[in-house]
């Protein structure tokens, strides 16, 4: 059977999802094209073929698909791309913009000009000035709309919501009425205006997580070190890694002791020691001694391999909300067309006495009336206003679709480190033992780990509250992997793991508490122990409990950290479940199971803040990352970003999308109802035009300002409020 083929490309330039989806819809209809995936988020388009011959024919048919349906995207190679630079978007030409702004400032107030001659009493324009005025704003403000419509149509694509507001704006005008149509027009670019802002936010690359990406092994040869790409090398190679450099390929230390920092891949801030015989994953970043390593897999195996794989290839597996707009107007714009074009023309040829004159006129009314603009502009609008009350509490939400999924949250996973708890080490224990006190033990830790930058050291340092003096601390020595020796007055100090102690004979009791434990010993004699662990977040708790309160009917946590500090943590918040020792790709896997069991219609949400929560962010229906402690790769994969860094705000987060579906409904109602009832007037020629003008202009504006009350969004009821923070 023949391999299937896929390759990958960059679609500059590309800035809507009804874009994306026409893109992939007639590209997959290509002949040879097995499938054709347009990921809008990373502006990358996957195209799967068998027949390899075929390949370049794809290549140039797909180009001319691209340049006919959107001239100004472009077709780009990704293997021509670095990594960090493929998805970055080409800025847009500062001429085009000033151009825009100054078409519609202009149009406004020339539309202004004409009311206020129309309304002034002293003024009365010629008609034909009058029409001047009202044409050449509409022309301003709507010529964009007007060229869409005639190239959607030059395409095939008829009926759309260009399409309509074009014939219903020139219809306004072609029965006198200029200052409807120009009207009509305004609202309508204003909404568009609001609908791109919000966009906007969801259009922002995850190209930072390209940082962990390698650049370069340090082969070693016969000759000495050679720079070399990572997917050059083969398993079994020797590779060396200098202070600072990251970690190419996941391997086995076979000489060299250093520090590790594995943040990007675990989420924990707490480095780790490695020696001789050590496993090593690619993407952790060698802090301090030179490393010389075993690779154990090649470069597409490796753990920095997956992470990047599951980022780039997370938002296919992401279902996308269809803008109701857009299925709605599917519909019902030919069916009005039909209908008003019926009601221009059956009735002079079969009811005696009726004119076309009359007829045309109930036919323009019924046409203006019908617009969506209501539902056109007010619901995006709606969802603006969610989107701008969320930010006013310190919650930015990438886009509608994403809030209108927090509407039905089933299950909410959260990250620990930094997203319940603080990320920030200190001594929550000290059990010394024989007749030492706390205060001694901590005075004894504090000095031995006072020459060492490890964060472990720094939080004992912290903790001690007498100053260190140096004049009483000599002979140290640091043991890799173990701990420090060192004299401290009169007492020879121990000071590190329990491997440490053992090795110079000196039992060590088993301690199993959350946290790290750090061991002491005096003059060869056992001395008590210290825990160092995370601080929760003041929230966490309440976060908890404010989700319950909202209907979350699961609340589990994920972590890289250990068993016991992960069970610790999850009953003191009340954590339904807690999954412990997880890498970033065992991440995804967990998610992927608690997906089996949420309600059909429920949305799963991950909360997190580090690079390695960045794969399961994406994955997730909806990813929540910490802005204020959060790497940029967490807060570009993430939908909606807390830049409070309080978890408590989710549930505001959900309250504010629920309100915003409320608004949203009563819009929808109340524009259908209005318009119905206006619709079956203008057509017994009941309506007038100025009802014609409310049934479309009166409406936009009600459903407008009802939409903007969701900025002003209060704290929900019933939520027990968070504690204050100093």
């Amino acid at each position: 059977m023949e391999a299937v083929l896929k390759r990958e490309y960059i679609l500059h330039n590309l800035c809507c999802p009804k874009c994306a989806a026409k893109i992939e819809k007639h590209i997959g209809a290509l002949e040879g094209v097995n499938r054709a995936l347009v990921d809008f988020s990373v502006q990358k388009l996957v195209i799967e073929a068998q027949n390899a011959g075929l390949w370049d024919d794809i290549i140039t048919r797909t180009g001319e698909i691209i340049k006919r349906l959107e001239p100004s995207i472009e077709l780009h190679d990704m293997a021509a791309f670095p990594g960090r630079e493929a998805a970055k978007d080409k800025k847009d030409v500062p001429v085009t913009k000033w151009i825009r702004r100054l078409s519609l400032t202009l149009g406004m107030v020339l539309f202004i000009a004409g009311m206020v001659f129309d309304y002034a009493p002293l003024i009365t324009p010629a008609p034909l000035t009058r029409f001047i005025i009202f044409l050449v704003s509409f022309l301003l403000v709507g010529g964009e709309v007007l060229i869409r419509a005639v190239k959607n149509i030059s395409k095939g694509e008829i009926f759309d919501e260009n399409f309509l507001m074009s014939i219903a704006t020139i219809g306004a005008f072609a029965i006198g009425e200029y200052p409807e149509g120009a009207t009509v027009m305004i609202f309508y670019q204003i909404g568009e205006a609001f609908q791109n802002y919000a966009v906007g936010h969801s259009r922002k690359s995850i190209s930072a997580l390209m940082d962990i990406r390698p650049d370069y092994a340090n082969l070693k040869t016969a000759a000495g070190l050679e720079r070399v790409s990572p997917e050059t090398v083969s398993i079994g190679s020797l590779i060396v890694v200098k202070p600072g450099e990251k970690i190419p390929l996941d391997g086995v230390v076979v000489d060299g002791v250093s520090v590790l920092d594995t943040s990007a891949l675990t989420g924990e801030s707490l480095p780790r020691d490695v020696e001789k015989g050590s496993a090593v994953l690619s993407g952790s970043i060698n802090k301090s001694g030179l490393l010389t390593i075993e690779v154990s897999k090649v470069f597409g195996e490796s753990t920095v391999s997956k992470i990047l794989d599951l980022v780039q290839n997370a938002g296919s597996k992401k279902s996308v909300t269809e803008n109701f707009i857009t299925r709605f107007a599917r519909y019902y714009t030919p069916v009005v067309v039909f209908i008003a074009a019926a009601l221009a023309v059956f009735p002079p040829l079969f009811i005696p006495g009726a004119v076309f004159a009359e007829w045309i006129n109930r036919a323009l009314v019924f046409l203006v009336v019908s617009c969506p603009c209501a539902l056109v502009i007010s619901i995006p609008l709606s969802f603006f206003g969610g989107i701008g009350g969320a930010s006013r509490n310190g919650i930015l939400v990438k886009g509608s679709n994403y809030l209108e999924a927090l509407t039905n949250v089933d299950t909410v996973v959260f990250d620990k480190t930094g997203t319940l708890t603080r990320g920030v080490f200190s001594v929550t224990r000290i059990v010394p033992a024989g007749d030492l006190t706390e205060a001694e033990l901590l005075y004894y830790a504090a000095h031995a780990e006072s020459n060492s930058n490890h964060p472990i050291a720094l939080s004992i340092r912290n903790a001690c509250k007498e100053e260190i003096d140096g004049g009483i601390i000599g002979g140290y020595e640091e043991i890799a992997g173990k701990g420090v020796s060192v004299r401290v007055g009169k007492a020879q100090v121990l000071a590190g793991n329990a491997k440490l102690l053992e090795a110079a004979g000196i039992p060590v009791p088993v301690v199993e508490e959350p946290g790290t434990i750090v061991y002491l010993a005096m003059n060869g004699e056992y001395a008590g122990y210290l825990v160092i662990a995370d601080e929760l977040k003041a929230d966490s708790k309440q976060a908890v409990l404010d989700l319950r309160a909202l209907g979350v009917k699961r609340i589990a946590m994920f972590t890289g950290d250990s068993k016991v500090v992960g069970e610790s943590i999850g009953r003191r918040i009340g954590l339904d479940m807690v999954y412990a020792e997880l890498l970033p790709h065992q991440k995804v896997e967990s998610l992927e199971a608690l997906e089996q069991h949420k309600s059909g219609s429920g949305k799963l949400v991950f909360v997190g803040d580090g690079i390695n929560d960045a794969p399961v962010l994406a994955r997730s229906d909806i990813g929540i990352a910490m802005g204020g402690v959060g790497s940029d790769a967490a807060i570009e994969a993430a939908d909606v970003v807390l830049m409070t860094d309080e978890p408590s705000k989710i549930a505001h987060a959900i309250h504010i999308a629920r309100r915003t579906r409320t608004i949203v409904w009563q819009n929808i109602i109340f524009a259908l109802s209005v318009k119905g009832i206006i619709l079956v007037l203008g057509a017994l020629g009941l309506a007038t035009m100025w009802e014609a003008v409310f049934g479309d202009v009166g409406v936009a504006l009600i459903a407008i300002l009802n939409a903007m009350r969701v900025i002003n969004m209060p704290r929900p009821e019933g939520a027990v409020k968070p504690p204050q923070h100093e």
